[in-house]
Formats: C-alpha cells, sequence, structure tokens
C-alpha cells in the first residue's frame, strides 16, 4: 500500500534553512544533506512504519527517521503521512499540541 506523503510548511522551512546553513560553508554538503532528507521522505510513501517511535511524548503515530545528523519528524495517520519537521539531533524536539 503506498501512502501520501505531505509536507507541513515548518518542515519546509526547515530544509531551506538547514539548506542555507550549511551552505555557506559546502554548498555540496547542503546539496547532499537535503538530498538524503528528501530519499527518506520518498521512502515513508511505501514504508513509514520503519521510523522509530519519537522518545519524546507519548503518542505512537509520531515517528523519525535519520538524515545524518538530523531527524526527519513525521506522523502516519491512516495512508497519510505527514512531515511535520527537520531537527537537528542536539536540538530538543518541543512538541505542540
Amino acid at each position: 500500500m503506498a501512502y501520501r506523503v505531505i509536507w507541513s510548511s515548518k518542515a519546509v522551512e526547515d530544509v531551506d534553512a538547514i539548506a542555507t546553513y550549511i551552505g555557506r560553508d559546502s554548498p555540496s554538503y547542503a546539496a547532499a544533506v537535503v538530498r538524503q532528507i528528501i530519499d527518506i521522505t520518498r521512502q515513508l510513501e511505501q514504508c513509514p512504519l520503519e521510523g522509530q517511535i519519537i522518545t519524546e511524548g507519548d503518542d505512537s503515530t509520531i515517528r523519525d527517521k535519520l538524515a545524518y545528523t538530523y531527524r526527519v519528524i513525521y506522523r502516519v495517520e491512516d495512508e497519510t503521512v505527514t512531515v511535520a519537521s527537520i531537527v537537528h539531533t542536539k536540538r530538543l524536539l518541543v512538541l505542540s499540541e
């Protein structure tokens, strides 16, 4: 079964900020990180449940997968996967209601 993957505006902003930040020092590394993030989100169409349930909070629908040092945070509901945000592994993940 193929899931429908959608991106939140926050996740799009996160990827743009990551690309800009890394690109200041290394445009090629920035491109590689963005490519990895996009590849992971494409894989979510087929196997979103392979990601780890996040340790923050108690919502089993929220999962993550790693892209280099970034967490791709997403929610799986029915046949839809929503990419919620992209967070550096050193940053605190804050879940909003």
